[in-house]
């Protein structure tokens, strides 16, 4: 992948909290949740996983190469294709400890069916394939309020090309 095209990346520690110290981590530094958020947290994959370090990268669907937008199977596979790869299901709310800028909305409404202006989806392979429960995390602001969100979309949903998605750089 070439470096011009690095839009941010950053090193994130992931890992290394039981599920409830970092529920009340995420509670003692306001961070809001969705229902959705609150699903992915109490699945097992939270259990006791060890801290480990990762280099994340962010970047917009048209930075993969996908002009129009695409489904995540295809975003997913642009990426994986430039040298990225997905993030560990845990690093959704550890980057969201970490991240103290981020854009904040112009447009507060929650629930779109879309990504949200300013928002970062986190790039991590779903947890279940049922198009019910959540497939992963996006980061927001809004009213200077940062949100761990959780969302659900099914293999059709066609994602912008200005959506921002942060993933794993180098091999997982």
């Amino acid at each position: 992948m070439s470096e011009s095209l690095r839009v941010e990346q950053r090193e994130v520690w992931v890992g290394g909290l039981s599920r409830s110290q970092l529920l009340g981590s995420l509670s003692s530094h306001g961070i809001h949740l969705n229902a959705y958020a609150e699903a992915l947290l109490a699945s097992e994959s939270f259990d006791d996983r060890v801290a480990r370090p990762i280099v994340v990268t962010e970047l917009t669907v048209a930075e993969l190469g996908l002009a129009n937008g695409a489904p995540l199977s295809r975003i997913f596979w642009a990426a994986e294709q430039q040298g990225l790869s997905l993030c560990p299901v845990d690093t959704g709310p550890y980057l969201r400890l970490a991240l103290h800028e981020q854009t904040t909305s112009s447009n507060p409404l929650m629930s779109s069916g879309y990504a949200p202006e300013g928002s970062l989806t986190i790039a991590s392979a779903p947890i279940s394939d049922d198009d019910e429960y959540p497939k992963g995390f996006y980061l927001r602001v809004v009213d200077r309020q940062a949100w761990l969100r959780g969302y659900r979309c099914d293999n059709e949903h066609q994602w912008s090309r200005d959506d921002r998605f942060v993933f794993r750089d180098g091999p997982a």
